[in-house]
């Protein structure tokens, strides 16, 4: 077995373990950790793919941003996880049944899944001499821009939606009025006190 062969079971089976142990772990806060060792084992595959790019993204954003803001709302949140737990022991029938409808979707999918005509062409020299992150940069930018830029705006959409659905003004919170601010009268807003020598306010 070459070191090549061995790295990628290696990263594949603690890919594999990091995500079983995400699910089964009773501490959410042993979740995340397994969960950020299954993106540095991705990152990984990833590398050994020759994707080194894509496996530095996986890194700073998921591992550097997503799981640790997942570790810091964890473990700073003070949840009940005994009681969701017996709730959602009330909906393992139904989950069960979803999910051996997706693994028969995905059985069916997988059994007549097959190679392109001339991927080996494809694979050979993707976009000539560059290298994988112009490579990248050239798919995204230039063949599929348009889809590109959808998919920025379908993500500012939902953004927006998530702000408005979630904004409440409430009457008791003081805000800050920036246009009342700006056309106040300095001759109204300031009192002027002559205070005699010994004497307070």
């Amino acid at each position: 077995m070459t070191v090549a062969a061995f790295t990628f079971y290696l990263f594949a089976v603690s890919t594999l373990v990091g995500g079983l142990m995400t699910v089964l772990a009773r501490n959410p806060v042993h979740s995340v950790l397994w969960l950020i060792l299954a993106f540095l084992s991705s990152a990984g595959l990833f590398v050994l793919l020759g994707a080194e790019f894509v496996a530095m993204l996986l890194i700073i954003v998921y591992v550097g941003a997503v799981a640790v803001l997942f570790l810091f709302v964890v473990m700073m949140l003070d949840i009940d996880f005994a009681e969701l737990k017996a709730e959602m022991a009330k909906y393992m029938p139904l989950a069960l049944l979803i999910g051996v409808v997706i693994l028969m979707q995905l059985a069916l999918a997988f059994g007549v899944w097959d190679y392109s005509a001339g991927f080996e062409d494809r694979l050979a020299a993707p976009q000539g001499d560059a290298e994988n992150t112009a490579a990248l940069g050239l798919i995204l930018y230039d063949r599929y821009i348009m889809l590109f830029q959808l998919a920025g705006l379908i993500l500012l959409v939902a953004m927006i939606g998530a702000i408005v659905l979630t904004l409440r003004h409430r009457t008791n919170v003081k805000r800050q009025n920036v246009m009342h601010q700006m056309s106040r009268d300095p001759a109204k807003a300031m009192e002027l006190k002559d205070i005699k020598p010994g004497q307070g306010l």
